[in-house]
């Protein structure tokens, strides 16, 4: 073949796959954000937006300030796609919801096995459920233990006092209760005006919540943060599969894996702004024993149906992986 009849092989192919670019139908992205179009979620969305035109996709993004919402409208079809929390999005995929269970993820390098295991091509099929695909999953950081009394530094302390738990988690208000405990129902545009104004003891966030949802008045003098992570948040990205070319959850899982980085440099950069003073430690003698209260609390809730078995099997072999020395690897409750 010459060059000639080559270039025009390519002018030809160029031309039939560019009107199919262009007229790529608009789809909606729902972005929770509790900073609105302002925030750092939003800013990603701008990114993966522009990556999504090479994958087919042409997204129109919104913003939302009210998680929920989101969430409602993704359901109903008034969004095409939606980027919430992984707690949130359990809803639409149990299996990959279950990542965000208590203690089942202790470090931001567990975390990044888990989420580079999840963009794997082998796990495709568990992405989707019904109408549904999981097309990313980045972190938000882990959730941290906020009291307005350091006083209240042990479980038993805890017992009689008032947690705040989100509504749409049942799991959250059933361990509430087990640790005898108050449970407040709450959400996310109104768990941080509770503690701040004294309606709860005790909430647990991340450290991107600290200065957005002025939590340090919550804390005041007389409180603090213990630096224990209780579960890793996590966000996904969600699509209704339909609305997007085939592949596409692939290779947006793909490129989503490779910004692990930049969220965990926003994480970061959120815990060294929570200032020192309000940084608590938990015993040694003690960590020991809440790893294996909230070990026992996954299994419980799993024999419940509120964990995925799968997920829990595959979180527990990352840990033993990581860490062979930890008790629970010669335990078969969890394999």
């Amino acid at each position: 073949m010459n060059t000639i009849k080559a270039a025009a092989l390519v002018l030809l192919g160029a031309s039939l796959v560019a009107p199919l670019q262009a007229n790529a139908a608009t789809t909606k992205m729902c972005i929770f954000d509790i900073a609105g179009r302002s925030g750092p979620a939003f800013a990603q969305a701008k990114d993966y937006a522009v990556a999504a035109k090479a994958w087919g996709a042409n997204i129109e993004l919104e913003a939302y300030v009210d998680e929920r919402l989101a969430a409602e409208d993704f359901k109903t079809g008034k969004c095409d796609a939606a980027a919430i929390s992984t707690l949130r999005g359990r809803q639409f995929n149990k299996f990959v919801g279950s990542i965000d269970s208590i203690g089942a993820v202790p470090t931001y390098k567990h975390l990044r096995t888990v989420i580079d295991l999840m963009s794997s091509p082998k796990l495709n099929d568990k992405m989707t459920s019904g109408l549904f695909e999981v097309a990313g999953i980045l972190p938000i950081g882990a959730a941290y233990v906020m009291v307005n009394d350091r006083a209240i530094n042990s479980v038993e302390k805890a017992a009689g006092k008032k947690i705040a738990v989100l509504d749409y988690d049942k799991s959250q208000a059933k361990m509430v209760q087990q640790l005898g405990a108050q449970p407040v129902s709450s959400e996310v545009i109104n768990f941080g005006t509770k503690f701040n104004n004294g309606q709860v003891d005790i909430i647990a966030a991340p450290a991107i919540a600290y200065q957005p949802l002025e939590l340090y008045k919550g804390i005041g003098t007389k409180g603090g943060i213990y630096r224990f992570p209780l579960v890793q948040l996590t966000a996904n990205i969600l699509i209704r599969k339909d609305k997007f070319p085939e592949g596409y959850g692939q290779k947006s899982r793909e490129w989503i894996q490779k910004q692990f980085d930049r969220a965990i440099a926003l994480v970061d950069t959120s815990e060294k702004g929570v200032p020192a003073a309000a940084w608590l430690d938990i015993p040694e003698g003690d960590r020991a024993k809440y790893d294996v209260l909230m070990r026992e609390s996954r299994i419980q809730m799993t024999a419940e149906g509120f964990y995925d078995p799968e997920m829990m099997k595959i979180l527990k072999r990352i840990r033993c992986r990581l860490d062979g020395s930890l008790g629970e690897c010669a335990d078969k409750r969890e394999l």
